[in-house]
């Protein structure tokens, strides 16, 4: 059950992280509308919102 706890963390992060950048890339390269950009760092928002509330839970029960 950790395992599968570390790895829900990990994909959290890259989300969220590739979600920043995958928008300030697409800004740069003016191909993207800024409500599509609002979308996307809304997403990446949550995945880091979500990886937080797992590690908080995980440092509660030790």
């Amino acid at each position: 059950m950790e395992k599968f706890k570390q790895m829900i963390t990990l994909i959290f992060k890259a989300v969220s992280l590739a979600m920043g950048i995958a928008v300030v890339a697409m800004i740069i390269m003016n191909i993207i509308a800024i409500n599509n950009a609002v979308l996307l760092l809304g997403i990446g928002l949550a995945c880091a919102g979500i990886e937080r509330l797992i590690k908080a839970e995980k440092t509660t029960e030790e």
